[in-house]
């Protein structure tokens, strides 16, 4: 049986994370962003994040560092707060770009 995906399409470059982003996940939203934001430019919609941790925001950095390298762009919207508070206390509140 296939594990339900992570990260699911949505319209016009915007795409949603769906649960949680923990270090129990960590490895499967890499593989699933990369998959996606290797190739395009997206927005990512936050809102359906029902936990985070620190390991949610270094994936959202590495996927920010791997598009970048591809040449593309990412942002992100309904950036939870705790999760706006982690990249506050990291230093790195400059380093996501809100949409």
């Amino acid at each position: 049986m296939m594990a339900e995906r992570l990260i699911t399409p949505g319209d016009a470059g915007r795409y949603a994370v769906v649960g949680q982003m923990t270090l129990p996940v960590a490895r499967r939203l890499l593989d699933e962003g990369r998959q996606v934001f290797d190739r395009n430019d997206a927005v990512i919609d936050l809102k359906s994040v029902s936990e985070v941790d620190s390991t949610g925001l270094a994936v959202m950095l590495e996927w920010m560092r791997s598009a970048q390298r591809h040449n593309h762009k990412l942002s992100f919207t309904n950036i939870p707060d705790n999760l706006k508070s982690l990249a506050d206390v990291y230093g790195v509140s400059e380093l996501l770009p809100a949409h």
